[in-house]
């Protein structure tokens, strides 16, 4: 059964944690970008990331960019497969 998803070629993942709770104590920055994000991120993933950018001393600027360029390159990958299976059925 196709659920509302959208047409991507990720595939899905199923979740042990509640989200909302996970999502819930992000910090705000990182709250916000989520909500504008183009992906539906994990609040698990994206606290991944924020968190190692942390570590390695960047600002909360400059971990919003990390995150950004991950999403724009899981993009591009979506994009290329896309593609892909556009042309496969012509």
């Amino acid at each position: 059964m196709k659920r509302n998803l959208g047409e991507t070629s990720l595939r899905a993942r199923r979740r042990s944690v509640d989200p909302m709770h996970t999502y819930d104590a992000l910090p705000t920055p990182l709250r916000q970008w989520l909500s504008q994000a183009a992906l539906p991120w994990s609040p698990v993933s994206a606290r991944k990331i924020w968190t190692r950018a942390q570590a390695k001393g960047l600002s909360a600027d400059d971990a919003l960019a990390l995150l950004r360029r991950s999403e724009a390159q899981t993009l591009a990958r979506d994009k290329r497969a896309v593609r892909q299976s556009i042309y496969q059925t012509e």
